[in-house]
Parts: C-alpha cells; sequence; structure tokens
C-alpha cells in the first residue's frame, strides 16, 4: 500500500484510502465526507468514539466495526444490527471482503485501559500490506506477536506507551514503516514524535502525520 493513502486527523483517528475508504476511531473530522465502507472503533474514551464524528464519516450503507461489549450501545444510535461487527481479542473475521484481525489493546502498569475491557486494535490487510492500528495499548505480548508491514503506534505516554516505549516496541516487531499517532492534541507533546523517529531504527522509516 501507498502510504500517502494513510493520514491521520488527531490522536488515533485514522483514514485509509483503498478500493475502500476505512476510518479508525474518528475525531475531530475537519469536514464531513460521509464516504466511509467501514468505520473501527478501538474503545469507548471520549476521543476514540465520537458519534458527532462517526456520523460526519458514515452513511446509510457504513459498516461497523468494534469490541463487544459495545454493541448495546451502538444499536441504540439506531444502527441496523447487520451493519455491525462486534469483535473479541483474537477474533479473524472478513468485513465487506477485507481480512480483519482484532487485538487485544490494554495497559501492563496503568489503570485507564484494563485488559478485562475486551478494547481492540486492529490489523487490516489492504493491497496485500498489513496495517497495524494498535489503539491505546502498552507494550504487550499480544502486539509484539503482530506481523504487519506498516504500525500506526500510540508515542504520547501517560494513557499509553510513551515515545521511547513505542519506538523499543517498534523496533521489535520490525514493520516496514511506522507511523506515531495519540500525541499532539489531548496528550502528548508534537516533541513525542521527534523522540520516536530519533529512537526508532534507521532502516524503519517513521512517517509523521499525514493530515486529511
Amino acid at each position: 500500500m501507498n502510504i500517502a493513502n494513510l493520514m491521520v486527523n488527531e490522536q488515533s483517528s485514522i483514514r485509509i484510502i483503498s478500493t475502500s475508504k476505512l476510518y479508525f476511531d474518528p475525531f475531530n473530522l475537519p469536514n464531513e465526507p460521509h464516504d466511509a465502507d467501514i468505520i473501527f472503533i478501538t474503545h469507548e474514551h471520549y476521543d476514540h468514539f465520537s458519534f458527532k464524528d462517526i456520523d460526519k464519516a458514515a452513511n446509510e450503507k457504513t459498516i461497523y466495526a468494534f469490541p463487544v461489549g459495545m454493541k448495546a450501545t451502538m444499536l441504540k444510535h439506531d444502527i441496523p444490527e447487520e451493519q455491525i461487527y462486534p469483535l473479541v481479542p483474537g477474533q479473524t473475521a472478513l468485513i465487506a471482503g477485507l481480512p480483519i484481525q482484532a487485538v487485544a489493546a490494554y495497559n501492563i502498569n496503568k489503570p485507564f485501559h484494563p485488559k478485562s475491557n475486551g478494547w481492540l486494535g486492529y490489523v487490516v490487510t489492504v493491497d496485500n500490506s498489513r496495517i497495524y492500528i494498535c489503539g491505546d495499548t502498552d507494550d504487550t505480548p499480544e502486539a509484539r506477536a503482530v506481523k504487519c508491514d506498516i504500525v500506526c503506534v500510540p508515542v504520547g505516554g501517560t494513557y499509553t506507551m510513551d515515545a521511547k516505549e513505542a519506538a523499543n516496541f517498534v523496533n521489535a516487531i520490525k514493520p516496514r514503516i511506522a507511523v506515531p499517532v495519540h500525541y499532539g492534541t489531548v496528550v502528548g507533546k508534537p516533541a513525542d514524535a521527534d523522540t520516536f523517529e530519533r529512537c526508532v531504527y534507521k532502516n524503519i522509516p517513521v512517517c509523521r502525520k499525514l493530515f486529511f
């Protein structure tokens, strides 16, 4: 996949354009494209689960993937049940022809994202590239087990890995490309991306925010 087809808005708000238009945790979208084929939600925190922004991206045919514990909330928003895909950590699925792997996303030494919540990151296969959207996670065994070509990894600290921890994680899983996210808006400083890039192995290109 051409990395130019992956765009970051704020936090972990990501859009991938290929044969399908995929949105992950839409947040503070600058416009209302209503072009999403699939919207992925990693967890329930406000900067990842914003119905105002989901509605900007969605249309009447949009499919929604999210942690199984959020099913009742999604149905309350009048989303047809045939357009929802509740997932659990470790599950694989084919959604609108797209191979999906749900990966546990949780904290090891912080209370903000308990493993018991069943919150998620996602690996999606687009144009023969495996793209790992980590969600809000620490450096966990489940995350380290992922094989991917591109990783979008949180670097802002406080609620997730900090920049150095994220770099160590990336150096361990060895993607082709690393994209730092989850910094510079709600948490983390723009300088965190500098630290991350400095600590990532030189043979792994770091692509900064590619804005919508």
